[in-house]
């Protein structure tokens, strides 16, 4: 895909994450070093009324940073930012997606601002934010 030539209103390529599992919550919580029992304590989570463990945002939120390097490589990547709008349950199919909303110049360089979001396959919002990313 040639970023420089989107438009406003053109979509990015898209991530899917196939299923939330267990083993990837557990092994999140070694590599991120947040070992927070809500994301990976059955027991824990059922006794605080939960029901079960959730992912944790920073992993949903690195999900869609993926999204935004598979589309620009990261030395492009201008400012990021999202807000965290609901739990993601383990078992979930999460889609990442951004949108351009604006073609602009700064510093000298074309830039693209891009709506962002990482939805569930209920199309309920787990994350939405912005980034701006260089091009061409």
């Amino acid at each position: 895909m040639d970023a420089a030539a989107l438009k406003v209103g053109d979509a990015i390529p898209e991530l899917t994450i196939n299923r939330v599992s267990r083993q990837t919550l557990a092994l999140y919580a070694g590599a991120s070093g947040d070992h927070n029992p809500i994301h990976i304590d059955t027991d824990f989570t059922r006794a605080a009324g939960v029901g079960d463990v959730f992912a944790h945002g920073m992993l949903v939120m690195a999900w869609l940073g993926r999204a935004l390097t598979g589309f620009a490589p990261q030395s492009a990547l201008r400012s990021w930012g999202v807000r965290f709008a609901s739990i993601t349950q383990v078992g979930a199919r999460i889609r990442c997606t951004g949108t351009v909303t604006e073609r602009f110049e700064q510093d000298g360089e074309r830039r693209l601002r891009l709506d962002i979001a990482a939805t569930d396959e209920h199309g309920d919002v787990k994350l939405k934010g912005e980034a701006v990313v260089a091009v061409g």
